[in-house]
């Protein structure tokens, strides 16, 4: 039998890495998806969603060139903890939205989504060579935004009282972050080294 294989890394942070979405992790993207308390957080809509759901969403996104999708490892132990991408990219205006998931409750507050979040913004801008990435976040996830102000991330704008909850509605939080802006953790670094 076939010893599983060491995760492919495209991006190695201090505590963090991103790698491709793997197959054979189909079965823990459903789980996370399956969560609604995940999905509440990520302001996505909370339905049970079967292997064969998370199966077709995988073939679908494998190979759109519009996307840029990663799984979050921590590095210690390379455990897969959650999903992150750019989305929407548009290589003439060098823009993309930034989206994050981190599926494993128990690693929420420990600065895992910060440090992924960063990583991501440092590939979008020093690899793809975009110049703006937003988002769009639920006001409710205050954490989330905590977050995204620390990996760089501002807020541009709300849009008010667009999301409904039961009978509660909430803004749609804008932020954004210029490559101008930035600080590159990992590829500004390479780049010095390589222009040496």
């Amino acid at each position: 039998m076939l010893e599983p294989a060491e995760p492919i890394l495209n991006v190695v942070g201090e505590r963090v890495a991103l790698g491709p979405l793997r197959r054979e992790l189909v079965p823990l993207y459903a789980r996370w998806a399956n969560d609604f308390e995940v999905m509440h957080q990520v302001g996505s809509i909370a339905r049970p969603l079967t292997l064969d759901d998370e199966q077709a969403w995988y073939e679908r996104i494998v190979g759109n060139e519009h996307l840029a999708r990663f799984t979050v490892y921590v590095r210690d132990g390379l455990r897969p903890i959650g999903v992150t991408s750019l989305y929407a990219i548009q290589p003439a205006q060098r823009t993309a939205t930034f989206g994050i998931m981190i599926g494993e409750r128990a690693c929420w507050g420990h600065g895992y989504g910060t440090e992924a979040t960063r990583l991501v913004l440092d590939y979008g801008f020093n690899v793809l060579g975009l110049h703006n990435i937003m988002l769009a976040v639920r006001s409710w996830n205050e954490r989330g935004i905590r977050a995204y102000l620390r990996a760089g991330f501002k807020e541009i704008g709300r849009r008010r009282e667009a999301v409904r909850v039961g009978e509660r509605v909430y803004d749609e939080v804008l932020m954004d972050c210029l490559a101008t802006e930035f600080a590159s953790p990992v590829f500004g670094r390479q780049l010095a080294a390589e222009a040496r």
